[in-house]
């Protein structure tokens, strides 16, 4: 019976003095005349196994041959290991070569640059770092499931092909099986009606408008699944395709909203904390110093509420020199983030933010100035999930569409809501990656997510 290294690590008193076979990976070959040593990993968990083999095997010779890379299947005995800070080894009493790897296997025992990893991406889960970084990213999105799943919500898959734009950027991928030479244009137009979909189709940038469709049947949803932006942008935290997590609850305003942004990420963080203790480890001492205590700190604290309006002021009576100057009525940029963050030392939700620059589907406040939404920004990552009260009023969701000129006609189904027993909702959305980032450490959302496209990259 072959055992895995994770079910080893759990129960090895178990195991102790007892012969068991595992099977996995040469990470590392030490080879001396007499014997040799072999670090050993099968993925099952971030720790290794330490194989030791002498010349009294038969296939010694055979054994000293096999290279870093290569697929092993390993018969031995679990002992006591002398070494510090090493519970136990493995003594091989028989070492069987299933998958050889030649000399040039691109991942040898050294350190690689992050840049040549990309450009090794189908290789790089089997490097220290990406087997925790990407452990992490499955954990903490089973976590997410937990959560939503624990507390009655459904899981609702958003299309991925789309002809509403959520957002109301543009920033679309077009979906079309037209042959692009021989594109049907009348009149300046393209003939949509002549294509699968009979009209112009994109990747969705968000399945929030659907998913209000199912929180007012169902109460409480949330989406897990990709999203896409026709965005060249080349920044460290965007890419065209990424993960949205999106809940939608019924009945629920905007502090019932913020309530549930708080202890949603505070329940994601300690899971993973919990779960990956050899990976969390691994990336405060390798990645980021301090980003235990950073995580620890978070689920700690108790988050800040302020309003747009009053976070303006704070920036404006800052003794700081700002790169960009914090004014009443508009967005504001990462150094003013970081600032807020500092000064109120811990998480800060910024609710009631000017309605010019927020999306026509937030709930316009009785000032007629502002509108229900909230983002959230955290220490050393800024923004990391931003929602809304949705609004729920027909007459004023109609208003607000014709000021900013939009197509009612396509989304008639969307205000639709408000006349079939629209109620109080509201949501919010936080992009998965954006989240890796800050559990990980690691600053790159091309070094979260196994096969990242971004504007001239899309290999594998």
């Amino acid at each position: 019976m072959v055992i895995d290294a994770k079910d080893l690590y759990k129960e090895i008193d178990k195991y102790m003095d007892s012969e068991i076979t595992i099977e996995g990976w040469i990470r590392n070959h030490r080879k001396q005349k007499e014997f040799g040593f072999i670090d050993f990993s099968d993925g099952t968990c971030f720790d290794h196994i330490q194989i030791i083999y002498d010349n009294k095997l038969k296939e010694f010779d055979d054994i000293q041959k096999y290279h870093v890379g290569s697929a092993i299947r390993v018969k031995g005995l679990v002992v006591s290991s002398p070494k510090e800070n090493q519970k136990f080894e493995l003594q091989a009493r028989k070492v069987e070569l299933l998958g050889d790897c030649p000399e040039d296997y691109p991942i040898q025992p050294k350190k690689h640059s992050r840049e040549f990893l990309r450009e090794q991406a189908y290789l790089r889960p089997r490097t220290n770092l990406f087997q925790a970084v990407f452990r992490v990213r499955s954990v903490a999105s089973y976590a997410i499931h937990k959560y939503f799943q624990d507390r009655g919500y459904v899981y609702f898959h958003a299309p991925i092909i789309t002809a509403s734009d959520c957002e109301g950027a543009g920033e679309m991928f077009h979906v079309t099986c037209f042959d692009l030479d021989k594109v049907p244009i009348k009149d300046k137009k393209v003939e949509y009606n002549k294509d699968m979909f009979q009209t112009d189709a994109s990747l969705t940038v968000s399945g929030q408008l659907e998913a209000e469709t199912f929180a007012l049947a169902y109460k409480k949803t949330y989406t897990f699944g990709p999203t896409f932006r026709a965005e060249n942008s080349n920044t460290k935290v965007h890419a065209n395709e990424f993960w949205m997590i999106e809940p939608e609850i019924a009945f629920c305003n905007l502090e019932g909203d913020m309530e549930i942004m708080e202890e949603m990420l505070k329940y994601v963080v300690k899971y993973v904390l919990d779960n990956c203790p050899s990976e969390m480890k691994f990336l405060d001492n390798f990645v980021e110093k301090g980003l235990i205590e950073k995580l620890e700190k978070l689920v700690n604290s108790k988050f800040t509420r302020i309003t747009h309006k009053e976070t303006i002021d704070i920036l404006q009576k800052a003794d700081v020199k700002w790169e960009f100057e914090p004014i009443q009525g508009e967005d504001i940029a990462k150094e003013h983030e970081k600032y807020i963050t500092e000064y109120f030392d811990g998480p800060v939700f910024i609710t009631d933010w000017p309605k010019d620059i927020k999306a026509f589907y937030m709930k316009l406040n009785d000032d007629n100035e502002t509108v229900a939404a909230v983002d959230l920004e955290v220490p050393g990552a800024g923004e990391i999930m931003g929602g809304s009260q949705r609004e729920e009023d027909y007459d004023k969701l109609i208003k607000r569409m014709d000021e900013m000129g939009m197509d009612k006609e396509e989304l008639d189904w969307y205000i639709n809501l408000r006349k079939f027993g629209g109620c109080v909702h509201s949501g919010f959305g936080m992009g998965f990656e954006r989240l890796l980032i800050y559990l990980t450490g690691v600053e790159n959302i091309r070094d979260v997510i196994p096969y990242p496209r971004t504007p001239g990259n899309c290999e594998f």
